[in-house]
């Protein structure tokens, strides 16, 4: 298999690379490095105005499948997409704040959304204007999504949300939520669930609390509906099922991509400390981050492999469970090499930072939810069963 790239995307990462070079300089410079996995909540303003760099540049929204630069993105093929995002993260540029609108609710509202919907949200993502957070999680439908208690009710053209969502990332800083709530009562399950829109900036009616961890940093919320306004349903009332499936199914390809190329980042640091503090010299050590780095590179030619495959049900399962359990596997890795020193923080306890840690630190404890955000391996499990080798349904109550 050729997983090349030819002429017209060399010239695209030539001018991909010249344009990071010309404006990750002052205070975006100052960004390289921040806001990813862990450290998702530093320097959110400043993350936000390189939203809007990216957007002036025309750099949001290449792979809106359709869209051809009508909402002021760039046209880019497949290949090209995969180009922009490599050097994206070759050049240590910062974590996006944009990317739920960019990568999940856009090619949703591609999809399944109206033309006034079009209208009115993708160009204010493809600017870096509007930032947008996932209602989907609760406290009691987490991995078992179709559980979900969240209400919408009909009031006049939209609709009353009233009900509890959890572990949302970006709540407070986000503008708009895309919220998965049940709009018909008699409804079961998956059936009578709506994909609504809704503004954040509702005071008295949503309420954003964040989750404070044991290091003190809170990238997760909760978020409370009382009654918050929903002017717009996607796909039609009872849809919601069949779109929020369908976003979750572009959860992959080009993202899970450069999502290697920072774990490859990752891999190197652990390798070096490993080296560093002489843990190479330990055959059983050595060969786990031999494997670590075989393992890497088999995801990356499966990612390629089924890069912009259509109607394939259980290649974002598969990616999950691939992707999910290397990165668990390389975060208990690096604290192996590490050995006693790794319960040992990078300075004194203080009130204001109790639990400060480094980056393999960090690395260890945000990767013991890898295996269980975006649907747990169990749920994983069971889509590939079912919906791939045609085994029977668990019995659901």
């Amino acid at each position: 298999m050729d997983f090349g790239f030819g002429s017209g995307d060399e010239g695209f990462r030539a001018e991909a690379r010249a344009w990071l070079v010309g404006h990750l300089v002052g205070a975006f410079a100052e960004l390289a490095g921040r806001g990813g996995p862990g450290s998702e909540h530093e320097g959110a303003e400043e993350r936000r105005a390189w939203e809007r760099e990216l957007g002036a540049g025309g750099w949001i929204g290449l792979g809106w499948e359709g869209a051809a630069g009508a909402y002021g993105n760039r046209t880019a093929s497949l290949t090209q997409q995969v180009v922009w995002a490599e050097e994206y993260a070759r050049a240590r540029a910062p974590g996006r704040v944009g990317h739920i609108g960019e990568n999940l609710l856009a090619p949703t509202l591609l999809a399944y959304g109206d033309e006034a919907q079009r209208r009115r949200f993708l160009p204010a993502i493809a600017r870096g204007e509007e930032l947008w957070c996932q209602g989907y999680s609760e406290p009691d439908a987490g991995s078992d999504l179709a559980g979900l208690r969240t209400v919408a009710v009909r009031d006049g053209a939209g609709y009353r949300v009233s009900g509890q969502k959890i572990w949302t990332s970006l709540a407070g800083e986000a503008d708009w939520c895309f919220v998965l709530a049940r709009t018909d009562p008699a409804g079961r399950r998956h059936r009578g669930l709506s994909f609504l829109l809704v503004a954040m900036d509702q005071p008295g009616r949503i309420e954003v609390r964040p989750i404070r961890q044991m290091s003190g940093t809170a990238e997760f919320n909760e978020v409370f509906f009382d009654g918050a306004v929903a002017g717009h349903v996607v796909g039609g009332e009872g849809s919601g099922w069949r779109v929020a499936m369908g976003l979750l199914a572009r959860e992959r390809g080009v993202s899970t991509l450069v999502q290697q190329i920072g774990f490859a980042a990752e891999l190197a640091e652990v390798v070096g400390e490993a080296v560093r503090c002489g843990a190479l010299r330990d055959p059983v050590l050595r060969d786990q981050l031999v494997r670590q780095w075989a393992e890497l590179k088999v995801m990356r030619w499966n990612a390629l492999r089924t890069l912009g495959a259509a109607g394939d049900a259980g290649a974002p399962s598969v990616a999950k469970l691939l992707w999910g359990g290397w990165h668990q596997r390389l975060g208990e890795l690096a604290m192996r090499v590490r050995g006693a020193a790794a319960a040992l923080g990078p300075a004194d306890w203080t009130a204001q930072a109790p639990y400060e840690l480094d980056a393999l630190q960090r690395l260890f404890l945000f990767t013991r939810a890898d295996t269980l955000y975006g649907g747990s391996d169990e749920i994983q499990r069971n889509i590939i069963a079912e919906r791939v080798l045609g085994l029977p349904r668990a019995e659901r109550i």
